[in-house]
């Protein structure tokens, strides 16, 4: 391990503490048989799956542990109020993918899943993984801002229905596209995020920005313009999963909207730069767009 490997590790060891003391948790690494229960149990809780097909097992999570993949919890008190779930990918030796993360509504505005995704990158560094990779449903703003303004998680793929049908109380009457991200652990704009000094998306600041999806009165995705150059704005409904119960149909045509949009910017080599917490993916476009 060389000199400046041993200091980021520390640096993000100390990064994870100070999150979890700030989100009034603590995280660590989960091992035995009651605490995976407990995992597959606050699952259960929050994304109330079919019982035919539920996000993870307890026996699922015993055998991850046992084959040296990562599952981490977060406290308060005796109680866990969040959990993460990652196993290492291809190459093995220094990428993960984070299978399932997720935190108890009666904690959310607590930085809980902050401080868990910290522990997993400190967790990660010190077995000398080097890249985390996850998806999220990119219509649910606050998990965009949390991904790509919040951890400096880098969109790389828009992947349609990925999960096919999900019967849960969270996906179900959706299609389950997924904006595949990745985390380089130990860039400068990671851990610039790690020490919350990451640079702030305002599109208040991009006069010159070109919009190709917004927010229209009614609540439904309005197409905007295709634009030659600079940042392109893709906007997000501020409630997707609102949406889905009161009006299922706007719901279904921002997700083709988006799939189409931004999926499609991403495939002709768009970047996303950041996303603003007013409801904002900027991209910048590739050469050949």
């Amino acid at each position: 391990m060389t000199i400046d490997l041993g200091l980021s590790i520390a640096v993000a060891t100390e990064a994870g503490l100070a999150a979890a003391t700030a989100a009034r948790v603590q995280v660590r690494e989960l091992r035995e048989l009651a605490e995976l229960d407990a995992v597959y149990r606050l699952y259960d809780s929050i994304w109330r799956p079919d019982p035919k097909n539920p996000p993870v097992t307890t026996e699922l999570l015993r055998a991850l542990t046992k084959a040296g993949n990562y599952v981490g919890g977060a406290y308060d008190g005796d109680e866990l109020i969040g959990a993460c779930v990652g196993f290492f990918s291809a190459p093995a030796e220094v990428a993960m993918h984070s299978h399932v993360a997720g935190v108890s509504g009666l904690a959310r505005g607590r930085n809980v899943g902050f401080a868990l995704k910290l522990h997993q990158r400190a967790w990660a560094l010190r077995r000398g993984v080097s890249t985390i990779a996850w998806t999220f449903d990119p219509l649910i703003r606050r998990n965009a801002y949390f991904n790509v303004a919040k951890l400096a998680a880098q969109p790389a793929e828009y992947l349609t229905n990925f999960y096919g049908d999900m019967r849960d109380g969270i996906n179900s009457g959706d299609d389950t596209d997924r904006l595949l991200v990745r985390w380089e652990l130990d860039s400068p704009a990671v851990a610039a995020a790690a020490a919350r000094r990451s640079l702030t998306t305002d599109v208040k600041q991009m006069p010159g920005a070109t919009v190709a999806l917004a927010c229209g009165e009614d609540g439904r995705p309005q197409d905007g313009s295709k634009g030659s150059g600079g940042p392109v704005l893709v906007g997000v409904p501020p409630d997707v999963e609102g949406l889905r119960r009161t009006d299922p149909g706007a719901a279904k045509a921002w997700r083709t909207a988006l799939r189409e949009v931004l999926g499609g910017l991403l495939a002709d080599g768009a970047v996303v730069t950041g996303f603003d917490r007013s409801g904002w993916y900027v991209l910048e476009k590739g050469q050949a767009g």
